[in-house]
């Protein structure tokens, strides 16, 4: 087996796989997320965590009976602007809603593609420059970060994410000079209870510091503990590639079982329930994640509910802490909410940088991670840093590239004779191949030979593959001229056009099939996945490009030896 024939049978198998993921996505079944214009309403208790303890919305002085979620007019909405944030915190529980990416806009301009319209008298096309909204308050996308205090039996209320908390002002944003931003909000009860939530921003980071802090100012003591909550329906990237599907999902990260995907038909099939001590849970998608992370030194339960009109629930809560009468307790924890961007991740928590999933090859994708971003920081461009690490992977396999190319060169040199035995034995298929190894034996020629060593770098190109797919920091990064986003498709065609033709070249190179009908169907393969590439990210095209540019130069080279030998 040759190794371009090798590379494109393992490149159509990889594609149909999409297809199929893609297929089941598209037509399979699926859960319908119910659409209303009225707010959403929810049964107030179900969307709690069953900590085991007596029912607190009751003791919190709420109604048992549903309430309206997102009431914009019973509800105080405070909003906070920082560097990188945009969002709305409700006062309904100290929520946060509508939280804005304000350094990543959902689409980019094209300064060159708006020229080449503005030349021919066309408008440009619109693009959508608004930041990523990752939290929303949208019944369609509905997706929230809840947090709140559960009462022990005995004890006095507590307020959940459902209890009207009260704010000192509407807007915080972080004044020039500032390096944090304090939100507080506070909730008190009859009894002597006064529980301060203050959430806290730093400048340039999407950690978020929660503390909820109990004064106990009553005579006997109050016991309870804190919950943290990511509430969402199922995420749709509406701008996704049609070919590229990430996971989008819960997530759990445990002590014992390390990186845990929960997703949502797991969630819909039992409800987790796990303690560890420390760990974290959260809600990934494409570049983007919100994660809850607990703290590390104590012990936490994990949990995941599946609610009414396909909402899904994944959070954590804490043990049971008392506050003895007229003193203080501070329940702290961290909400990430951002860019998968690994050495920020890492920084937040053991294991986080794992919602960037590379799965069964993290082993290998993580370093070859690494080493993009130790050739960026260099060069200061993505583009060339995918260059660089192509170039610096094919210097790695460069003996296994030899010995795979010049057996191939071998295969071609033979292909005459071999073409001549199957006109001579055509109605003896089996004389025909002994004859076949015996000149394969005679000038040590081994049809295996182009295969082995490819077979080896297969798990480094696809880790390759999902690096460039997984990378935030690719998206919408510039290369050169008209190749202003490395997430996007060419917008002109060109990379996809060049790797067909390099493709083609690649097959002048090797072997030909002996059979007619392998050959005519050999042959369609640069045309057919040059149609495929059409569509993939110019990122992951460009690598190919690059990639076969340099297995050309390194096959011509060694096919040229082994001719020039007697």
């Amino acid at each position: 087996m040759d190794n371009i024939r090798f590379m494109l049978v393992m490149a159509f198998a990889m594609i149909s796989y999409m297809l199929w993921e893609q297929w089941q996505l598209d037509y399979g079944p699926k859960p319908e997320v119910a659409v209303s214009e009225q707010p959403m309403v929810i049964d107030s208790g179900a969307d709690l965590p069953n900590t085991g303890s007596l029912n607190t919305l009751t003791k919190s002085g709420q109604n048992i009976e549903a309430v309206p979620v997102l009431d914009v007019h019973a509800n105080k909405i405070i909003t906070v602007k920082t560097d990188v944030f945009l969002l709305e915190i409700d006062t309904k529980g100290g929520t946060i809603r509508n939280l804005d990416l304000l350094q990543y806009p959902k689409e980019k301009e094209n300064t060159v593609v708006n020229k080449m319209f503005a030349l021919v008298g066309l408008e440009p096309e619109k693009k959508d420059l608004s930041p990523i909204r990752l939290f929303d308050s949208n019944t369609e996308k509905l997706f929230l970060a809840q947090s709140g205090l559960i009462a022990s039996s005995g004890s006095t209320s507590a307020p959940d994410h459902h209890a009207a908390y009260k704010a000192a002002q509407d807007n915080y944003e972080l004044a020039v000079g500032e390096d944090s931003l304090s939100v507080p909000l506070t909730w008190t009860n009859n009894e002597g209870i006064i529980v301060t939530k203050v959430y806290t921003f730093t400048r340039g980071s999407y950690d978020i510091s929660l503390d909820q802090k109990v004064s106990n100012n009553s005579s006997q003591a109050w016991t309870g503990r804190q919950y943290t909550q990511l509430l969402r329906v199922p995420y749709e990237d509406d701008k996704g590639n049609t070919f590229i599907r990430t996971y989008a999902g819960g997530v759990v990260y445990t002590e014992e079982e390390k990186y845990q995907k929960v997703d949502f038909e797991d969630m819909e099939e039992e409800n987790l329930s796990v303690s560890t001590l420390g760990g974290w849970s959260a809600m990934t998608q494409h570049y983007f994640a919100s994660a809850w992370v607990p703290p590390s030194d104590q012990e936490n339960h994990f949990y995941t509910k599946k609610l009414k009109d396909w909402r899904y629930v994944i959070g954590s809560y804490s043990p049971a802490i008392s506050v003895n009468a007229n003193t203080n307790v501070t329940f702290n924890s961290h909400l990430f909410a951002g860019p998968k961007i690994q050495p920020m991740m890492e920084k937040v928590a053991p294991g986080l940088e794992l919602t960037v999933d590379y799965g069964w090859l993290t082993v290998i994708g993580k370093p070859i991670y690494w080493l993009l971003n130790q050739i960026h920081d260099y060069v200061g461009n993505w583009g060339f840093a995918i260059l660089g690490v192509t170039l610096c992977i094919k210097l790695l396999f460069f003996k296994l590239s030899q010995a795979s190319y010049r057996s191939m060169a071998k295969m071609r040199k033979v292909q005459p004779r071999l073409k001549a035995l199957q006109e001579k034995f055509a109605d003896d298929r089996q004389r025909f191949n002994t004859e076949m190894m015996a000149m394969y034996k005679k000038e040590k020629v081994n049809p295996m030979g182009g295969c082995l060593p490819i077979m080896v770098q297969i798990p480094v190109f696809i880790s390759l593959y999902w690096v460039l797919i997984e990378t935030v920091e690719i998206r919408q990064a510039d290369f050169l001229l008209w190749v202003q986003d490395l997430s996007a498709q060419d917008p002109f065609f060109v990379l996809p056009v060049l790797m067909g033709i390099s493709m083609k070249i690649q097959q002048s190179l090797n072997p030909a099939p002996i059979d007619p009908l392998q050959a005519k169907v050999m042959k369609m393969f640069p045309i057919i996945f040059t149609v495929f590439f059409l569509f993939f990210p110019s990122g992951l095209v460009l690598y190919w490009v690059c990639n076969n540019t340099l297995s050309i130069i390194q096959q011509w080279y060694i096919t040229k030896q082994i001719e020039a030998e007697k």
